[in-house]
Order: structure tokens, then C-alpha cells, then sequence
């Protein structure tokens, strides 16, 4: 097994809560609250989110060399999503995984 370092092993964390976080709010709370919350666009990018942050996690856990592209597009959704959360509303927790998750890949790519 590779060594993680501590700054590895903290944006595996953030990349996992957001992961959470995202998926859980869309299938939990979008889905029930409705509206904008399930707006297409909007709903999408969570899912998307969701996924890249599993993927970026994934990537760092198993050691591949290519998780710094994949944690560089992952900074990318998250910026995203932490936009389309924010313009929705009702979202904080959402909005604090994602901007968390955009600062450790941001490092992690960097």
C-alpha cells in the first residue's frame, strides 16, 4: 500500500463528505423539496458532483497517477455546483461540502 500523505488523506475526506453530501441532499432533499431544486440543470450537476468527488477519492485511494486531473475537473464541479446550490437556496450544507471539497482538489491538482 502507498504511503498518504496528510494532505492526501484530507482531501480523500472532503472528496468523500462531499460525495455524501451531494447525493444525499439531491435524493433526500431536492427531490422532496422541488421546484428549482429539481430543475434539470441544477439536478444534474449534483449528481455530477457527487460522482467526480467518488471517482476523485477513488483515484487517491488506490494510488493511481492520474488523480491530480481528475481532483483538477472535480475543483471544477464543485465550484459549480456550490454556485447552482447557492442560486437555489436552502442548500448550506451542500454549498460548505462543495467549496471545502473545491479547496482540497484545488491543492491536490496543484
Amino acid at each position: 500500500m502507498h504511503d498518504v500523505s496528510p494532505e492526501m488523506q484530507r482531501c480523500i475526506d472532503a472528496c468523500l463528505a462531499c460525495y455524501r453530501t451531494c447525493l444525499g441532499m439531491a435524493s433526500r432533499h431536492c427531490l422532496e423539496a422541488g421546484g428549482p431544486h429539481v430543475e434539470p440543470e441544477h439536478f444534474r450537476l449534483m449528481l455530477s458532483c457527487a460522482e467526480a468527488c467518488r471517482a476523485s477519492a477513488e483515484l487517491m485511494l488506490i494510488g493511481s497517477a492520474v488523480h491530480r486531473h481528475q481532483c483538477g475537473a472535480c475543483a471544477e464541479i464543485c465550484a459549480a455546483c456550490a454556485r447552482s446550490c447557492e442560486e437555489v437556496g436552502d442548500m448550506d450544507a451542500c454549498v460548505a461540502a462543495c467549496r471545502a471539497c473545491e479547496e482540497a482538489c484545488r491543492k491536490m491538482a496543484a
